[in-house]
């Protein structure tokens, strides 16, 4: 790769057009005759001509629009993270005529989902960036872009049915063995494990089966006989049905561990006394309440989905298709992190 800059001067010269002719193949403007477009092609190829995006969008003065379509962060602290990640993106890439308009849906409320979808659709947006977490009503969101020619990339969930332009995030799967193969390693004892999924309607919720699938796959896995499992999918009155299944499992089940598929796992802990558990919690995410039962000891692993970044690749790869013109990965599986009392504080 040569190292010198060259300027629309330099082309014409080694292409032995006038720098007109290479202005219009640079911004394929006007009429160019086959042969000088080739001869301009060809000298472009051999320097490994890059062209100035940042002069170029000065330039021409466009505006590259990416519209965010997320769950609340006031309904769920867990978004305030991607929210930092969508930030940061913003700043780094609004020399480049990016601009971000976030929007915002109820992750509660599948028919808000829709409603905004609409909303972000009407204003027209260059590309999306979303964290689907109603398969079949983002089926239906996604179906529409493909139709409409809008490129969209996706966080968190892998819908993998869709025909995003690119996926960022973990092997949900393999989470959740994770998840298992700690609990497996640290038990006292064998008896009933509970999973506790929150705040969505599992059948429709494909991150949390795809976690809970893994769990479960391990243990049958590796000790088929000596597990049972009990599931509970809670959407209303999460603390007073916590606090109740709780309270009648440890009384009444040799419990043996606890997994939770969300960054909810505050809500088990709050009613836990770390010195009474007798056996492993197990979470996502560093939402405020998780670092702080997890520095308490009673929750013992944390799975860090690191969603800041999630979304902030989200946004950059949305950037190197529409400003750069670059092919981007249609799938970028980050890291599974295994968080615990003795290293969150290099995580944090």
């Amino acid at each position: 790769m040569s190292l010198k800059k060259y300027t629309t001067k330099d082309i014409a010269k080694l292409a032995d057009v006038s720098r007109g002719t290479v202005d219009r193949v640079l911004h394929s403007r006007g009429k160019v005759s086959e042969e000088a477009e080739k001869k301009v092609r060809k000298v472009l190829e051999e320097i490994d001509y890059q062209p100035n995006v940042i002069a170029r969008t000065l330039r021409e003065n466009k505006i590259t629009q990416i519209a965010t379509l997320l769950p609340s962060p006031e309904v769920d602290s867990f978004w305030k993270k991607p929210m930092i990640g969508i930030n940061e993106a913003s700043n780094s890439y609004s020399t480049f005529g990016v601009s971000i308009k976030q929007h915002f849906y109820d992750q509660n409320d599948k028919s808000n989902f829709e409603a905004v979808a609409k909303q972000l659709i009407d204003s027209k947006p260059d590309g999306i960036l979303t964290a689907p977490l109603f398969k079949k009503e983002a089926m239906a969101f996604f179906d529409q872009c493909h139709s409409l020619g809008l490129p969209y990339t996706t966080f968190n969930t892998d819908i993998s049915e869709s025909q995003y332009a690119c996926f960022i995030g973990q092997d949900l799967y393999q989470s959740g063995r994770i998840a298992a193969d700690l609990m497996f390693k640290t038990q006292k004892k064998k008896g009933k494990i509970l999973i506790f999924h929150f705040d969505e309607e599992i059948s429709n919720s494909p991150h949390m089966q795809e976690k809970e699938r893994g769990f479960k796959d391990y243990f049958s896995e590796h000790d088929s006989n000596a597990q049972t499992f009990e599931t509970f999918n809670l959407i209303d009155d999460i603390e007073n049905n916590v606090k109740t299944i709780l309270r009648e499992s440890l009384s009444k089940e040799n419990i043996s561990g606890i997994f939770v598929t969300t960054s909810k796992t505050f809500e088990i802990a709050r009613f836990l006394k770390p010195e009474l558990k007798s056996f492993p919690l197990i979470g996502y995410d560093l939402v405020d309440e998780n670092v702080k039962n997890l520095k308490s000891g009673k929750i013992d692993f944390l799975i860090n989905q690191n969603p800041k970044k999630q979304a902030f690749q989200g946004i950059h790869y949305l950037t190197d298709l529409l400003v750069f013109k670059k092919e981007i990965p249609s799938k970028e599986l980050l890291p599974i992190d295994i968080i615990t009392k003795e290293n969150i504080s290099t995580y944090l």
